[in-house]
């Protein structure tokens, strides 16, 4: 990852410290590698949990400048995580699997991933005694509401995705409603995250790489749906801070920037940081996509003091510098033990959690 990448968010600046052991479940993943990294400058000892299997085996000690970091391969859904969990002041829950389009199709695994690991892992926690708990929701739990969407607003997802993240949220909820726990949990639910390390099918990955590459892009639907996009390093930020937070309070809280920009605007500044305008090929809308999604940001505000702060373009160009080196880059030999595919963790482009 380009140092300017860290820069162009601010990840740990303004934010207080944060010591001692922290967890993070999907560490191998696109956020999940961003926040282990903040996290380690922060001087906390990270067990960072994944099921990717070139995840094992990694332990990075202590130095004067970073935590360390213990790399723990496993499934959350059998894994017995006490040792893990043992001690920990914070637990960061990113471990899910992502995307609406393919929920439709494989609904037992996105039970598997986002519903049963997380009831086996807020169980574990109880046992645990672990404090606090963050962990990542998504706006997908609001389906097609109009204008700005509220944490107030009645639920109504509009894919099994959706579904799925929603229940997770309720199971983690539940878990700290027990009168047998002083366990608090923050839900927050992420708008669209980009940034450098995204998903290489997710929508700004597949342009930038389009353009970078002089082929064509696939658009779903005629580029007027708008989305709230949210720099990742400002999701980092959000989650330390809902860690720290005073008021430890258990609810659900929306993070994004409070606007929107539709799909054309994006393909247009794309343009403009390449120097190559897409060759955009518009097709149908899919199953359980929306037309809009706004995030109202009030409630971030007021509970933790955060507002996004990384403009479109600024976040955008760190991205398209970042895709640039690793389009140039050769690409890694598998680990040990794995095939190539999948087989990359953390900032590379096949990064797939």
């Amino acid at each position: 990852m380009p140092s300017d990448a860290r820069d162009a968010g601010g990840a740990s600046g303004n934010v207080p410290g944060l010591t001692g052991k922290v967890v993070v479940t999907g560490a191998a993943g696109f956020i999940g590698a961003h926040l282990v990294e903040d996290l380690r400058r922060r001087g906390a000892h990270v067990v960072g949990i994944d099921r990717k299997a070139s995840w094992a085996g990694r332990e990075i000690p202590s130095t004067a400048t970073a935590g360390a970091l213990r790399a723990v391969h496993a499934d959350l859904a059998f894994a017995d995580l006490s040792s893990c969990l043992e001690n920990a002041s914070v637990v960061f829950h990113l471990a899910a699997l992502p995307g609406v389009r393919p929920s439709w199709t494989q609904f037992p695994e996105y039970l598997h991933c986002n519903v049963l690991a997380t009831q086996r892992l807020m169980d574990a926690c109880v046992r645990a005694g672990v404090p606090r708990v963050v962990m990542a929701s998504s706006s997908s739990v609001y389906g097609g509401a109009e204008g700005r969407m509220s944490e107030d607003d009645l639920p109504r997802p509009l894919s099994p995705y959706g579904v799925t993240k929603l229940a997770a949220e309720r199971l983690a909820l539940a878990f700290a409603a027990r009168r047998d726990t002083a366990l608090t949990v923050s839900a927050l639910r992420f708008f669209t995250v980009y940034g450098p390390g995204q998903r290489p099918d997710m929508f700004i990955s597949r342009v930038i790489g389009a353009a970078l590459e002089g082929r064509p892009v696939e658009v779903y639907g005629d580029g007027t749906q708008v989305r709230d996009f949210v720099y990742v390093l400002d999701i980092v930020r959000a989650l330390v801070l809902a860690a720290v937070c005073p008021d430890r309070c258990s609810t659900v809280l929306n993070v994004g920037t409070g606007s929107a920009s539709s799909v054309n605007e994006v393909l247009a500044l794309t343009g403009e940081l390449t120097g190559a305008r897409p060759d955009v090929r518009y097709g149908a809308a899919r199953i359980g996509d929306v037309r809009c999604t706004t995030a109202d940001v009030g409630r971030a505000e007021r509970l933790l003091g955060f507002t996004a702060r990384t403009p479109l373009r600024t976040g955008l160009a760190t991205q398209v510098e970042w895709a640039r080196h690793a389009l140039a880059a050769p690409p890694p030999a598998p680990a040990a033990g794995t095939s190539g595919a999948g087989g990359r963790t953390g900032m590379t482009p096949t990064d797939r959690s």
